[in-house]
């Protein structure tokens, strides 16, 4: 379908028409057209609206599955998950494989964005023979790229670049510019997470211009905000709030509630690398109840964390042990690698606290 925004206006203002007469038919057909364009482009509460639109006409799997990805990305697992179990009954009563798989590797999205990694392998898995059977590339693209990045979540660098690398040929293949974005900034975080900075800012400054390319916004923002996580690794705090804040009004622009809340939380680390206590914490503060609308437990264990160290270095013990405590129970929760770690320095506080109240009880006159 063009993309020339006259166009577009005419398409929704047909889809319009056939909603208020009653068409299903043209509804359906229009409004995913549109909304696949409205979808690469980040505009998501747009997607929701028609698709919900086009929904009041009957159920009908192609606007679930949209409306699924709209409420994903705007940060709501939970009725994102219910669109696409709806998406995915749909499209196996109707035999269509394709459609199956892609559904298939988006709720496996969802339970990844969860923290549930088992889920998330388990519904990639089942997708991946059906895009190979059907001989979709683009899909098979996708499901191994989102298979290495539950391998990255899980601290498996080289199974993510594994992934990843089989995934990038295969988008550039089938032209998918938007996807080959995404997997660069995937390969480029998984080098920054191995420390090897310059590696990550090639991929980042490789998927940058595309991102822009092809107007996608949440993309764009994703971007920015990882070069920004490099330049703080690399101790350039200017120019890492530089991209955070780049980063910061597009996430709110698309309503990406997830990404809004990782790019607070980097914001407030950066403070924090400052020795700017009020500032972090401020932000970090922020960052906290979208983590826990969104779903995202492990990235709520990451900023209470840093809470409690900020609590702690300022001798706030109690303060301390509760965020941890936090912590440590986020951290079971989603099978998290610093489980032990973070036990440990919840026990160690714990100790701390019991041998200063100790001090102070037996303290002379």
């Amino acid at each position: 379908m063009a993309t020339d925004p006259r166009t577009i206006a005419r398409w929704v203002e047909v889809h319009r028409l056939a909603v208020a007469g009653r068409q299903p038919e043209i509804a359906r057909n229009v409004g995913d057209r549109v909304g696949r364009v409205w979808l690469r482009t980040s505009r998501f509460a747009a997607v929701e609206a028609m698709a919900t639109a086009t929904l009041t006409l009957g159920p009908d799997a192609s606007p679930f599955h949209q409306r699924g990805w709209a409420r994903s990305a705007t940060g709501r697992p939970r009725p994102a998950l219910e669109d696409y179990q709806q998406a995915l009954t749909l499209y196996q009563q109707a035999g269509h494989r394709g459609n199956e798989a892609a559904t298939l590797t988006s709720i496996g999205s969802v339970y990844n964005r969860l923290g549930d990694r088992q889920r998330a392998l388990d519904h990639y898995h089942q997708a991946l023979p059906i895009t190979r059977e059907v001989g979709d590339r683009a899909g098979e693209a996708v499901t191994l790229n989102n298979i290495g990045s539950v391998y990255d979540r899980l601290g498996d660098r080289q199974g993510a670049l594994d992934y990843f690398d089989q995934a990038l040929p295969i988008r550039r293949e089938v032209g998918d510019r938007a996807g080959e974005a995404t997997t660069l900034n995937n390969i480029g975080s998984v080098y920054d997470s191995l420390g090897d900075r310059q590696r990550a800012l090639d991929h980042f400054r490789q998927a940058l211009p595309i991102t822009r390319e092809v107007g996608d916004r949440a993309g764009e923002a994703t971007t920015l905000n990882n070069i920004g996580h490099v330049y703080h690794s690399l101790g350039d705090r200017q120019r890492a709030l530089d991209h955070f804040r780049q980063a910061l009004p597009i996430q709110r622009e698309v309503g990406d509630r997830a990404g809004e809340a990782v790019t607070l939380h980097n914001i407030g680390s950066v403070y924090h690398s400052l020795g700017d206590r009020q500032g972090a914490l401020d932000h970090f503060r922020q960052a906290l109840p979208i983590q826990r609308e969104v779903g995202d437990r492990a990235g709520e264990a990451v900023t209470r964390y840093n809470i409690a160290m900020i609590h702690r270095a300022g001798g706030e013990l109690d303060q301390a042990i509760r965020e941890l405590e936090h912590v440590v129970d986020l951290d079971r929760q989603v099978d998290h690698p610093d489980l032990e770690a973070d036990t440990a320095v919840l026990e160690q506080l714990r100790r701390q606290r019991a041998g200063e109240r100790g001090s102070a009880g037996t303290a002379g006159p």
